[in-house]
C-alpha cells in the first residue's frame, strides 16, 4: 500500500456557516463543497448532518460535521488544551507576525509566537474550540536530519522511561543549539 497524501482531515463543528465564515475571514480558506445528507452513508444512522470541505491549500483539505441531533460537542476534558491542535505551515516568521496581527485584528487572543527550535508557532483558538496553530519553518536541513536521526532512539527511551529523551535537547537552548550547529539560528 502506498498512501499518497491525507484526502481530509474532519472535525465537529458548531455551526457550519460561522465555522466557514471564520476560517474564511481569519485564514483566507476557501469553502471547496458542502455534503449534506440525512443518513450516513457508512452506517446508514439517520443522523442529517452538514459536512464542509475547506481549501487548506496545496491540496490540503480541512473538513467539519455540524451534527445538531447529538448532544453538544465538548473536548476530551482528560487531554490538555495544547494538546489537540491543527497546526498551519506559513512562509516565514515575516509572515507570522503579519498572520498575529491579522489573527488579532478579528479580536482573537493570540500566544506566540513561541519558539520551537525548528519553526516558531503562534496559537488561538476557531469558534469551536479547536486550538490553531500558524508555524513558520526556521530550521535547517542539518538540524532537520539530526532530529529524523535520533528518533527512534528517542522513542525507545521514551517507551522505558517515559522521561524526556535529551537526544534533541538544543531544540530549546540557543547555547547548545549554538554548541551542536555553529551558528546563530
Amino acid at each position: 500500500m502506498k498512501i499518497n497524501k491525507i484526502h481530509h482531515v474532519a472535525y465537529r463543528c458548531k455551526d457550519a456557516k460561522e465555522t466557514v465564515e471564520f476560517y474564511k475571514n481569519v485564514l483566507n480558506m476557501d469553502l471547496v463543497l458542502a455534503i449534506a445528507e440525512d443518513l450516513v452513508p457508512s452506517t446508514q444512522e439517520p443522523d442529517p448532518y452538514m459536512h464542509v470541505f475547506l481549501d487548506a491549500g496545496m491540496g490540503n483539505v480541512l473538513a467539519f460535521f455540524e451534527i445538531p441531533n447529538s448532544p453538544d460537542m465538548g473536548r476530551d476534558q482528560n487531554t490538555p488544551a495544547w494538546v489537540q491542535h491543527i497546526a498551519f505551515e506559513i512562509d516565514d516568521e515575516d509572515a507570522l507576525i503579519e498572520a498575529k496581527k491579522h489573527i488579532e485584528a478579528q479580536g482573537l487572543d493570540v500566544l506566540g509566537p513561541t519558539d520551537h527550535g525548528i519553526f516558531k508557532s503562534i496559537y488561538f483558538f476557531d469558534p469551536n474550540g479547536h486550538r490553531l496553530e500558524l508555524a513558520a519553518n526556521v530550521g535547517t536541513e542539518e538540524m532537520m536530519t539530526e532530529l529524523h536521526e535520533v528518533a527512534p532512539a528517542m522513542i525507545e527511551e521514551w517507551s522505558r522511561t517515559k522521561q524526556a529523551p535529551k537526544h534533541a535537547a538544543w531544540l530549546h537552548n540557543k547555547e547548545l543549539m549554538n554548541k551542536a550547529f555553529g551558528a546563530e539560528q
